[in-house]
C-alpha cells in the first residue's frame, strides 16, 4: 500500500510491516513484478517510475522520461522489464533492470486496453494508430523483436484481449460501430462478429478461461457468447426486469433493526448496546418468482448513458458467469454456462460496484459501497459485517491467489478478510 509518497510493504498473512520505502513525490500507481521481487511505482506528475527490490532492500532503480512525459507504466511478464508510455502516446518506452538496455514502440493507441500479454508471457499486441487508421503489432517478449504488423477492419480501435490459451487475439470496436474482430497469432482474421447496426454496441467483453466462450456484453441489454470452433453466436443471455422463470433462485437483501427487550436497556448505554441499538441487520430472503427487480430508465440524451451489460465475469472453473446491466444496477445475474441458463439473481438495497470470483473455485464475492461483503457459491448466500469502528465503505474488493483471504479497500482505508476453509 502506499500513503503520498511512502510505499508500505506488509505480511499478508499477518499485516506485519516488512519493509518501507520513500519515493522522491506522490505514489500514484504502484504494481508487483510477476516473481514478487521487485515493486513498481510510478509518479505520472513527475514523469518518474522508482522500482524497490524485497530481496536487497538497499537497491533502488529510478527511471525519468523528462520532457516526454508519463501516462501509464506497467511491467513486462518476465518481471525485468518496464514499459512506460509517453504523453500523447508518443511511444512505449522498454526498460531493461537487467541490461539496462532501452527499445520503443511507436503510434501506440490511446484506447481502453491498448496493451495486452499472452498468459504465457511469450507475445505482448499492441494497438496503434497509424495515418488515421488502426493496426496491431504483435512482439516476442524476450527481445521485443517485431513477429506481426497489420491494420484492422476497425473504425475506431476500442480495445485487444488475448484468449487465456495465447492462440486468439480479440480486438472491438468503439461503442458508436458493433464489430469484434478475431485475429490469430501470426495476423490472420479468423472470423468477424456484428449483431447489429445503427445501436450503441460493445460495452464489455470477457474470455473463458477455458478459451472456449467469448463473452460479449452489449447496450441492448445482452450478453452474446461465441465459441471457438466456428466463432458463431451460440446463444443470447438477456437480462430482463422481470424474473418469470421458476428456475431462477432470486435472494433479495433485507435490512432489519435488532430487537431488544426492555430488561437489556440501561441509562445511560454501554457503548455495545448504543452501537447495537442503532445498527442494522442484513440477510438474504429467497423470492417467490415473479420478481420485479429495481429499473432505471436511462436517459437517452447524455453521453455513456447507464445502460447495458458493463461487467462481466467468468468463475474460475468455467462453469458459471456473473453479469451487471447498469440499468438494473442492484442486481448481480449468474449463468449457469453448462446449462446456458440464468441460474441465480442476487438483488442487493444498493448498487453494485465491484465483484470478483474466487480464483480457485466457483465463489463470487460482491461489494456494494457499504460495510458489508456478500459471498455467493452453489450452496447459498451469506452476507458478511466488516467489524470496526466508523463507517467502512468497501469500494473494491480483490481476492489473494489461494482464495483464502481477500482485500477490501474503501476511499481511504483497506483491510483484509481471511476465510477459513471447512475440513473435508
Amino acid at each position: 500500500s502506499c500513503v503520498q509518497h511512502r510505499l508500505v510493504v506488509r505480511d499478508a498473512s499477518s499485516l506485519q510491516i516488512l519493509q518501507l520505502y520513500s519515493c522522491v513525490d506522490q505514489i500514484q500507481y504502484i504494481e508487483w513484478s510477476s516473481d514478487s521481487l521487485f515493486i513498481l511505482c510510478a509518479m505520472y506528475k513527475r514523469g518518474i517510475v522508482q522500482v524497490w527490490s524485497l530481496e536487497q532492500p538497499e537497491w533502488h532503480c529510478k527511471i525519468d522520461e523528462g520532457s516526454a512525459g508519463l501516462v501509464a507504466s506497467c511491467w513486462s511478464p518476465d518481471g525485468r522489464h518496464i514499459l512506460n508510455t509517453t504523453e500523447f502516446h508518443l511511444r512505449i518506452t522498454v526498460w531493461s533492470l537487467c541490461t539496462k538496455s532501452v527499445s520503443y514502440i511507436k503510434y501506440p493507441k490511446a484506447c481502453q486496453q491498448g496493451v495486452a500479454f499472452t498468459k504465457d508471457g511469450r507475445y505482448m499486441a499492441v494497438a496503434e494508430r497509424r495515418d488515421c487508421k488502426d493496426f496491431i503489432s504483435i512482439f516476442v517478449c524476450r527481445n521485443w523483436q517485431l513477429l506481426r504488423h497489420f491494420d484492422t477492419e476497425t473504425q475506431d480501435l476500442f480495445g485487444i484481449e488475448w484468449a487465456p490459451n495465447g492462440c486468439v487475439l480479440a480486438a472491438w470496436d468503439t461503442c458508436l460501430e458493433y464489430k469484434v474482430l478475431l485475429y490469430s497469432l501470426d495476423g490472420r482474421l479468423l472470423s468477424s462478429y456484428r449483431a447489429y447496426e445503427w445501436p450503441l454496441g460493445i460495452k464489455s467483453i470477457a474470455w473463458s478461461p477455458s478459451s472456449q466462450f467469448l463473452a460479449i456484453g452489449s447496450f441492448d441489454e445482452k450478453v452474446r457468447i461465441l465459441n471457438h470452433v466456428t466463432w458463431k453466436k451460440i446463444t443470447e443471455l438477456e437480462h430482463p426486469a422481470i424474473i418469470a422463470s421458476k428456475k431462477t433462485i432470486v435472494y433479495k437483501e433485507v435490512e432489519k433493526s435488532p430487537t431488544l427487550g426492555t430488561e437489556r436497556l440501561s441509562f445511560p448505554p454501554t457503548r455495545a448496546l448504543a452501537s447495537s441499538l442503532f445498527s442494522t441487520q442484513s440477510k438474504y430472503d429467497i423470492c417467490q418468482v415473479p420478481v420485479s427487480l429495481h429499473y432505471i430508465k436511462p436517459v437517452a440524451d447524455r453521453a455513456n448513458p447507464k445502460v447495458g451489460v458493463g461487467m462481466l465475469a467468468f468463475s474460475a472453473d468455467n462453469c458459471f458467469l456473473a453479469t451487471k446491466n447498469d440499468n438494473i444496477p442492484n442486481a448481480v445475474w449468474i449463468w449457469d454456462i453448462r446449462k446456458m441458463k440464468l441460474a441465480v439473481v442476487l438483488e442487493q438495497l444498493c448498487t453494485i460496484q465491484c465483484f470478483q470470483w474466487d480464483p480457485c473455485q466457483p465463489r463470487l464475492a460482491v461489494c456494494t459501497g457499504g460495510s458489508r461483503v456478500y459471498l455467493w457459491s452453489p450452496a447459498g448466500c451469506v452476507v458478511v459485517k466488516v467489524p470496526g469502528e466508523g463507517d467502512f465503505q468497501i469500494m473494491a474488493l480483490s481476492w489473494h491467489p489461494s482464495g483464502d483471504s481477500m482485500l477490501l479497500l474503501s476511499k481511504d482505508h483497506f483491510c483484509v478478510c481471511y476465510l477459513e476453509r471447512e475440513e473435508v
